[in-house]
């Protein structure tokens, strides 16, 4: 090391000497104003730097080859492989449930027996309060007397006739007069039914709306809400230009924040119509929710997957670099053969990318598997760069 010390120190001191008695001879120059000495003064000295910058390079490669405590840019690499990659376009949506009803009367009269309380878990078909009848029982059980009467009516002289006896007239009269009857009691045992409030489906009675004694109308009297947190799913609006990559089944990644939850589902319905206002188009996404963690309107990120690749390669966002002409540029490293551990070659390669997603830039074409890629330090590199691997 000393000795190339001294190797490096003579031809400075010489350089360093020379341009003291040179500098003499080119104010010289100068002052004599002679245009062709003053030329050939130049040539000869850019001939001498010439040959003095290809003598400091070989000293250079021989500090490098010889001394084993110099520094080199460290980085970090990783060897690149076939992968399956996915990118996902994000939308904003809300949990929805098609079972969020407010039950109405359907018939006029005074509320009364008021079941249910809210909060209350209720099954399909439960009664949940009456309506008082103004009196159609008894109207009811009268025409159901009166039916039963013209019912056996009508036998007797169903067969009497099939034993031809009688008159066709008194068939047909016992006939009709029983038919009718029997329709003016299920005509009324219909509008009795409607003064019973039940449950279309199973679910939590969310609000009782009317209270106990209240005189209620048909269609106009709101009685409960009853919601079920059983089939939920998320309706959201997605952009016109994603109609050809989002269908029925497609995979999606449902986010909600509000819980710190994320469920995998797939796209159950595509609207058929783009919204003028926003050019867009519905979708809905089927959600589980066992636990009943999710309510209506929660807000939710649908995570669509509009674009898949297999085989891909795949590298770090902040492994990808510009070069002054835009392109995009990344760092190969190679292995120097005969050398030390872990020490190689930085070489630039340009690269064309295609989606993005994650941090993660997919390579459509300038990179292969197998190869090693600087992740890691390839910002001040330049091509041909002598590196260390610090992994």
């Amino acid at each position: 090391m000393k000795k190339l010390a001294v190797l490096i120190s003579i031809p400075l001191f010489l350089l360093s000497c020379g341009n003291k008695e040179e500098g003499k001879s080119i104010d010289e120059l100068i002052e004599s104003e002679n245009l062709t000495e003053i030329r050939a003064k130049k040539t000869e000295l850019s001939k001498e730097q010439s040959d003095l910058t290809q003598k400091l390079d070989k000293l250079d490669q021989a500090i490098n080859r010889l001394d084993k405590s110099r520094r080199l840019d460290l980085i970090m690499t990783q060897e690149i492989t076939d992968t399956l990659f996915k990118h996902y376009a994000e939308v904003q949506g809300d949990v929805a449930t098609d079972e969020n009803i407010v039950i109405y009367a359907e018939f006029s009269g005074i509320l009364q027996d008021v079941r249910v309380k809210e909060g209350a878990q209720v099954s399909k078909g439960q009664v949940l309060a009456k309506i008082d009848d103004g009196g159609l029982s008894s109207e009811l059980a009268q025409l159901e007397t009166q039916a039963t009467l013209a019912k056996t009516t009508f036998e007797r002289q169903q067969r009497l006739w099939e034993q031809n006896i009688g008159s066709e007239m008194q068939y047909l009269e016992a006939k009709t007069n029983y038919e009718s009857m029997q329709n003016s009691v299920n005509r009324l045992k219909s509008q009795l039914d409607k003064t019973i409030v039940r449950a279309p489906f199973s679910g939590i009675i969310d609000e009782v709306i009317t209270e106990e004694g209240e005189v209620v109308s048909p269609g106009q009297s709101r009685l409960f809400r009853l919601v079920s947190l059983k089939n939920m799913y998320v309706e959201a609006d997605v952009p016109e230009g994603y109609l050809n990559k989002i269908n029925k089944g497609t995979e999606v990644i449902v986010e909600i924040s509000s819980l710190g939850r994320e469920f995998e589902g797939e796209v159950r319905r595509v609207g058929n119509t783009i919204n003028p206002n926003n050019r867009s188009f519905s979708i809905q996404v089927t959600v589980p929710n066992e636990n009943g963690m999710l309510k209506p309107n929660q807000i939710a990120t649908l995570k669509l997957n509009d674009y898949t690749a297999e085989n891909a390669v795949i590298i770090p966002e902040n492994a990808l670099l510009k070069n002054a002409q835009g392109q995009s540029v990344v760092f190969i490293y190679n292995e120097k053969e005969a050398t030390e551990d872990n020490i190689g070659i930085a070489k630039r390669q340009i690269v064309e990318t295609g989606y993005t997603y994650n941090s993660q830039v997919e390579i459509t074409s300038g990179l292969k598997a197998g190869e090693i890629l600087i992740v890691e330090g390839a910002k001040n590199l330049r091509d041909g760069q002598e590196v260390k691997i610090r992994n």
